[in-house]
């Protein structure tokens, strides 16, 4: 069994990893807050509370490290985990931009670790069926296709949130990228270009509190990802090809089952009600499986490394106000 220490043990920790551990093993944790840390041991019986991300990485107890810091601090502990021949999944968005990635990559291979992106929503069972939908050939060649993200940040415990010395940017670093690598996977293909608009508010400071990114993709297909930190939360999918339509509402959720429903002419052709329930766990479990030999984790390093290129392309179409080609 892999055992695996968590650098970051925050609200996500809690709310989203705890769960997902059920096949896996934690001896280890680290928080700032060491009051904290320690009351989440007890909670969790976890038997190591390390005081520094220095400690857990040289731990003999660990064999992986799950990094869920803030955004700025990925890369010294990716390079940590990778200095004491550690395994890494790290949460996304995986670094400040793309240089921090090969960075990375470079450390995580000399080392000869295996290295993933927490991309949960690959894992999702209505992004798996819309992907099995499109490759049987269901819609035809996909022509166009939309993801959107919508969540209220005041209602977020990230205190960082808005923080850009920590945070990549806001809904684009944050959650666009969960709608881009969703595209990437159920296409198959890569981005070839972005382009984005984007807007701050008085709450969101120095970063974006909405943006649209329109993308093409080098299978032909168009697309765009839109989000919001300034509305009810919303996770749509849908694909329009030659001779189909897949919708998904909400097809990121893993708070309640979802419907994938085909379209044919304009009638339901396929209804599916799914559950993404389980998403963390088969995550958590495919790294798990990688390390042992046993299965490919399906959101490697440099699966990170195109998503990080397209993130930077975002942000500097939207500086410029010019489209970029990746």
């Amino acid at each position: 069994m892999v055992r695996y220490g968590i650098l970051g043990f925050g609200h996500h920790a809690i709310k989203r990893l705890m769960p997902a551990f059920s096949g896996a093993h934690i001896t280890g944790l680290w928080r700032r807050d060491r009051v904290k840390a320690q009351a989440n041991a007890r909670e969790y019986h976890i038997p190591h509370v390390f005081d520094t991300p220095e400690e857990l990485c040289a731990s003999s107890e660990v064999d992986a490290v799950f990094i869920a810091t803030p955004d700025a601090l990925h890369l010294p502990h990716v390079l940590l985990a990778a200095q004491h021949g550690k395994h890494v999944l790290c949460e996304k968005p995986l670094a400040m931009n793309a240089v921090e990635v090969e960075q990375m990559l470079f450390a995580t291979r000399a080392a000869g670790v295996h290295f993933g992106v927490a991309q949960n929503m690959r894992y999702n069972a209505s992004v798996q069926l819309i992907y099995k939908w499109i490759a049987e050939g269901r819609i035809g060649a996909p022509v166009l296709a939309h993801s959107q993200f919508c969540y209220e940040a005041e209602r977020s415990p990230r205190a960082w949130i808005y923080d850009p010395k920590l945070a990549l940017g806001g809904p684009i670093g944050d959650v666009a990228i969960h709608c881009l690598d969703a595209l990437r996977f159920v296409l198959s293909t890569d981005v070839v270009s972005v382009s984005t608009l984007a807007r701050k508010d008085a709450k969101s400071g120095e970063v974006e509190s909405s943006g649209v990114l329109a993308l093409a993709f080098g299978n032909g297909a168009m697309g765009s990802v839109s989000v919001t930190t300034r509305a009810a939360y919303r996770s749509l999918m849908e694909v329009s090809g030659e001779t189909g339509i897949i919708v998904c509402e909400n097809a990121l959720t893993v708070e309640h089952p979802v419907d994938v429903v085909l379209y044919r002419e304009g009638k339901v052709a396929a209804h599916q009600r799914v559950s993404n329930a389980g998403a963390y766990r088969r995550m958590l479990d495919g790294f798990s499986a990688a390390i042992e030999g046993r299965g490919e984790y399906l959101a490697t390093g440099e699966d990170g490394l195109h998503n990080q290129r397209v993130l930077d392309a975002a942000y500097q179409s939207w500086r410029t106000g010019h489209a970029q080609v990746l």
